[in-house]
């Protein structure tokens, strides 16, 4: 009853998480971790074993990732990135024949969450508000710039004058120009979601995002109050979606509007918090997943206001090998 840590790179928090919640359940089992290069991986460092895997985009990956989980007794494998969750979700019948179950949502949702357009449709679809589009060609300042398909804040801009507009603006095809929702009206959270396996919401947890690096949060609080009932009835069944899903939404901060932004089917980079606040969103997945226990009845008992702070901590490897 082994598990398997995809892309782990930092992420210390949840193969620790994994690891305690693991062991309580199967004491024998253990937390396994994947990367592009274990050795400069600090989660890698930490988990219980670690294996060199190609990049997902590479034509081996999968074969190389059911090598590794048929070799070490893996049965249950967390995605962590968003470029895995396309490839695993197409080839999610592949690996449940060999025994290895994904926790990933069905292709066509993950398609849906990959694609910024798709996923404005799916929150206006359940009344959920959105910020406007602008064609290219009428807009008004300020205006936010983002990927169709991005990530981790790549590639987006905000747009004050016409003068920060630029060739490649306008030329990109893949970039959107979006109602700007300013932070000083707004609010902004990122929720973690858990759903069970029948596709139905268990547990809302809105992290207010006070700071972010690197597209990752770094400061944030767990919040009550009206987005969890707000989410609760809006997307209380998800046609397709298992597991933690991390869903991003601004409040304004005098009004109470409330604007779905985008959706990623993973755990996110600042689900910790949850976790330590008492969602404990790894235990539900071992249940449910590999001792056959239901995930419990919706949940709310977790700690509120309770605040995150990140800092810089150093993972030591001895006899490091160039």
């Amino acid at each position: 009853m082994n598990i398997l840590i995809t892309s782990a790179g930092r992420r210390v928090s949840l193969v620790r998480a994994f690891q305690k919640e693991l062991k309580a359940i199967f004491p024998e089992g253990k937390v396994m971790a994947t990367d592009n290069n274990t050795k400069l991986s600090a989660a890698c460092q930490e988990a219980d074993h670690a294996f060199d895997i190609p990049l997902v985009c590479e034509k081996n990956y999968i074969d190389c990732l059911i090598d590794i989980c048929k070799a070490n007794a893996i049965k249950l494998v967390i995605p962590t990135i968003d470029t895995e969750l396309k490839v695993l979700a197409s080839k999610k019948d592949v690996l449940q024949k060999h025994g290895i179950i994904p926790i990933v949502a069905e292709e066509a949702f993950v398609n849906l969450c990959r694609n910024k357009r798709d996923i404005h449709t799916f929150f206006t679809d359940n009344g959920i508000k959105i910020a406007k589009e602008y064609s290219k060609y009428d807009y008004k300042l300020p205006l936010f710039i983002k990927p169709i398909n991005g990530s981790r804040s790549v590639d987006t801009y905000l747009i004050n004058t016409h003068e920060d507009l630029t060739e490649y603006h306008f030329k990109n095809e893949d970039l959107m120009f979006l109602e700007y929702l300013d932070h000083d009206e707004f609010q902004e959270y990122t929720c973690d979601l858990y759903y069970d396996k029948s596709h139905h919401l268990k547990c809302v947890v809105p992290r207010e995002r006070i700071e972010v690096r690197d597209g990752e949060v770094n400061k944030c609080a767990t919040e009550k109050g009206v987005l969890v009932t707000y989410i609760k009835d809006k997307l209380g069944y998800i046609e397709g979606a298992i597991g933690c899903l991390t869903a991003q939404f601004f409040k304004h901060k005098t009004t109470g509007e409330i604007y779905g932004i985008e959706i990623n089917a993973r755990f996110g980079g600042g689900y910790p918090l949850s976790y330590f606040a008492g969602a404990n969103y790894p235990k539900w997945l071992i249940n449910e997943y590999l001792a056959e226990v239901p995930a419990p009845e919706y949940f709310e008992d977790w700690e509120e206001n309770l605040l995150m702070l990140r800092y810089d901590h150093e993972v030591l490897v001895h006899d490091y090998e160039r």
